[in-house]
């Protein structure tokens, strides 16, 4: 990417940023842009799926009533966003009374698996629907072959072909060493 693609796109993001500081309604464009990050993000520190899905949730809600405190300044929305995460993971813990790594500080390599895993929701929610059904059935909630195709009202063999073309096409968009699921039933 160039700079100038690069300072153009910051400059769109801004502007969001603004028009949300202005009109709170108008922050459905910098969540729509950033909660598969966010997302990624929690769904990494948190036990299981509804806790990431209301860590997430807390994040943006703080999010919208502080928007009027956030300055810009050239750094992404989405880091803003994720120091909250942060915080909130931490209290979220604290809550629990587990421990959790710590979050402020995190890898390259932690962050480029946030990205890969935003990418792969991402490029899930394109799949047509049986295929992003069979996806999230076999791979996130983690069902059988079998059991999806009861569900589905289709034979094992069509339900195998469904998730052979979802994979497929996952790993064109992600690339060829994205790890996307077993096909294997």
């Amino acid at each position: 990417m160039s700079a100038d693609c690069g300072r153009e796109g910051s400059d769109v993001e801004a502007q969001h940023v603004a028009d949300a500081q202005r009109d709170p309604r108008r922050f459905g464009v910098l969540y729509e842009a950033n909660v598969d990050e966010v997302y990624a993000f929690v769904s990494r520190r948190v036990g299981n799926r509804t806790d990431a899905e209301d860590v997430t949730a807390t994040v943006f809600h703080k999010a919208l009533a502080n928007l009027h405190r956030f300055e810009w300044r050239g750094v992404p929305f989405v880091a803003w966003l994720m120091r909250i995460a942060a915080n909130e993971l931490a209290d979220w813990a604290r809550q629990r009374a587990r421990a959790l790594p710590e979050v402020a500080a995190q890898s390259t390599a932690e962050l480029d698996v946030v990205e890969r895993r935003a990418a792969l929701f991402r490029s899930v929610r394109t799949l047509p629907d049986d295929q992003r059904r069979v996806v999230a059935l076999r791979f996130a909630e983690q069902w059988t072959i079998k059991e999806v195709a009861a569900d589905l009202g289709r034979s094992v063999g069509a339900v195998k072909q469904l998730q052979f073309r979802a994979l497929s096409t996952l790993r064109a968009q992600l690339g060829d060493d994205a790890q996307v699921g077993d096909e294997n039933g």
